[in-house]
């Protein structure tokens, strides 16, 4: 444990300014904040992903989905035995959308493309599906004529089937080659008018949730941890996903600069998240186990993105079980961002937690980190409908610090962030649009951005809210609403503004 010691001590200090700070801003009613407080040029968006946006699952040629699988045949799965098969049917309904961001005076908007709507079977040999390249092709025009901005995020956790079934997706090498190939569809296809290119968005959740904790596609996690899951190994399986997922974007980067960038003249990144970590109390131990627990999160793919390997805390405790990187792959990966998406949601407690040595090996338990949101009875923050997901605002300002300080990251875009509420069918049409707990969290959270922006100089060019409409929220399905618009799932999917839409449009237009 020598060097995991000297490590995060030498991040103490560090964690002592940004762990302990108060919450500080509020919004007491004081509405001087607005577009003109931030630097000129600064980008408002929302953002998006397809499984939980388009529906059309089986139209317009598009293959299956581990997404389509998961939530057919494990509906127990999801909160209310959902999928997303219809969702809010932006792929009919897209114009509607495009009109709303227009009304609301968006200048961007961040979605994904579905792999397997580009290739149904995922790969090349299976034929480039045309009616998916015109669906995005009519998507990218309409916001271009609607003189909003397209951030294209390639791969939003609906991995095609077929390569789930071939070779275990994610947890092959060989999928690093079927990656490339797509996005040199898209590159090719749309990037004479995409000029703002995500290569994945969150790879922390996407294999921590897919690999380790059994709740989002394809459902994998050790059987000793007693969830509802397919048996997997979440000691080894966790890790080789993320260490393809970092060999896949390293490859899509490779390809649109060497092939792409020059004559495109776009740029090219990944969307990380982390939540911030407080330090249960200011107990040395508690104060490394914060710190690890942003290694584990955040920096198990911002180091190798930055520096080219894993953080050492990551080496030490996984050992053997965490994927090296050759001499060749970790130059590709260093450096292979000309931006960073950022997504921050929430902030968790965290406490030292010995090693369990009676427990098979588990990224769930590796940080050595017990995390929680509450605090001697106290929770960390006002809580929402997410159990996951307490409001702590000024998390968001200690980690822009932290990726400034730690990391030197040039430019960040924040893609995500957002809170959600319940949804109550027994409530009126007009109750469930008033949304006073989210106006308060988008203005506390873009008060912090400013402050990082203006007191620590953290380059930010760019915040997309998540999200512009309600939909299919992944394994909690539609009993939350993360949307600044309402979609009533009762009446043909109509859309309503609410009360956030018109906080937020006030906003941009001041």
């Amino acid at each position: 444990m020598g060097c995991l010691q000297a490590r995060a001590a030498s991040l103490l200090v560090l964690m002592v300014v940004l762990g302990l700070t108060k919450e500080g801003c509020c919004h007491d009613g004081d509405d001087s904040l607005s577009r003109t407080s931030f630097p000129k040029g600064f980008l408002f968006g929302t953002a998006s992903a397809a499984y939980q946006y388009e529906g059309a699952w089986n139209e317009g040629g598009r293959g299956p989905s581990i997404w389509d699988t998961y939530t057919h045949q494990y509906p127990e799965r999801i909160a209310d035995r959902s999928t997303g098969d219809v969702a809010i049917d932006a792929y009919h309904r897209y114009k509607e959308d495009v009109s709303i961001m227009k009304d609301m005076g968006f200048d961007a908007y961040r979605f994904s493309i579905s792999w397997s709507r580009i290739l149904p079977t995922g790969k090349l040999g299976g034929g480039i599906n045309k009616e998916g390249i015109a669906y995005y092709n009519n998507l990218i025009n309409e916001l271009l004529a609607k003189g909003i901005i397209p951030f294209v995020t390639l791969f939003h956790w609906d991995l095609p089937q077929a390569l789930q079934d071939e070779y275990e997706g994610f947890l092959s090498p060989k999928v690093v080659a079927d990656f490339r190939d797509y996005v040199d569809v898209c590159f090719k296809e749309f990037g004479d008018r995409v000029k703002n290119w995500i290569t994945l968005n969150e790879p922390w959740s996407y294999c921590s949730g897919g690999y380790a904790q059994g709740n989002l596609a394809p459902g994998h996690c050790s059987q000793w941890q007693n969830l509802n899951c397919i048996d997997g190994d979440s000691g080894t399986e966790p890790y080789l996903c993320g260490h393809y997922q970092l060999l896949a974007h390293a490859a899509a980067v490779k390809l649109y600069k060497e092939k792409y960038q020059a004559d495109q003249k776009g740029i090219i990144g990944i969307t990380l998240i982390s939540h911030w970590f407080v330090p249960y109390n200011n107990a040395t131990h508690n104060l490394n186990a914060a710190a690890r627990s942003l290694d584990f999160m955040l920096g198990w793919y911002l180091e190798p993105i930055t520096r080219g390997d894993y953080p050492q805390t990551m080496r030490t405790l996984v050992g053997t079980r965490l994927p090296k990187f050759t001499d060749e792959e970790s130059f590709m990966l260093k450096g292979s961002m000309d931006f960073l998406g950022l997504n921050y949601y929430t902030a968790n407690y965290a406490h030292y937690a010995p090693q369990f040595k009676h427990l098979p090996p588990s990224y769930v338990t590796d940080a050595r980190a017990n995390l929680t949101q509450e605090r001697m009875g106290m929770p960390i923050g006002k809580p929402s409908a997410s159990d996951w997901l307490y409001i702590y605002p000024s998390g968001f300002y200690d980690l822009l610090r932290y990726v400034k300080t730690k990391y030197n990251v040039p430019l960040i875009y924040i893609t995500e962030n957002g809170v959600d509420e319940f949804n109550n069918s027994t409530l009126t049409l007009e109750q469930q649009l008033a949304d006073p707990t989210r106006i308060d969290y988008y203005y506390k959270h873009l008060s912090f951005l400013k402050k990082a922006i203006d007191e620590v100089g953290v380059n930010v060019r760019g915040y997309f809210a998540w999200s512009l409409l309600d939909n299919f929220e992944w394994s909690s399905g539609y009993t939350v609403r993360f949307g600044i618009n309402y979609v009533d799932y009762k009446d043909g999917l109509k859309r309503y503004p609410k009360q956030s839409a018109t906080w937020f449009k006030n906003f941009l237009n001041h």
